[in-house]
């Protein structure tokens, strides 16, 4: 599985998930791009799973359409 950090998810969380591949934001040049244009990025390039830390995400996308799941890192 292909998992992409956005910024401010700590790197270190990679770790967690052996046998997978995660890059983040800033590692694919994506570091400037707003919510949406990164959600498409990263479909577009083949990641299955977008880890944030971003708690407004869920108020500010259609995540239903989404064919990249999502984990809201640090969300009660």
């Amino acid at each position: 599985m292909r998992i992409l950090f956005d910024q401010g998810t700590p790197a270190p969380l990679r770790d967690f998930w052996p046998g997978h591949t995660g890059a983040t934001a800033h590692e694919m040049g994506w570091s400037t791009l707003e919510n949406g244009v990164l959600l498409s990025e990263a479909e577009q390039a083949g990641f299955e799973l977008f880890i944030t830390t971003d708690q407004n995400l869920r108020h500010q996308q259609n995540l239903q359409a989404r064919r990249t799941g999502l984990i809201l890192a640090g969300a009660s």
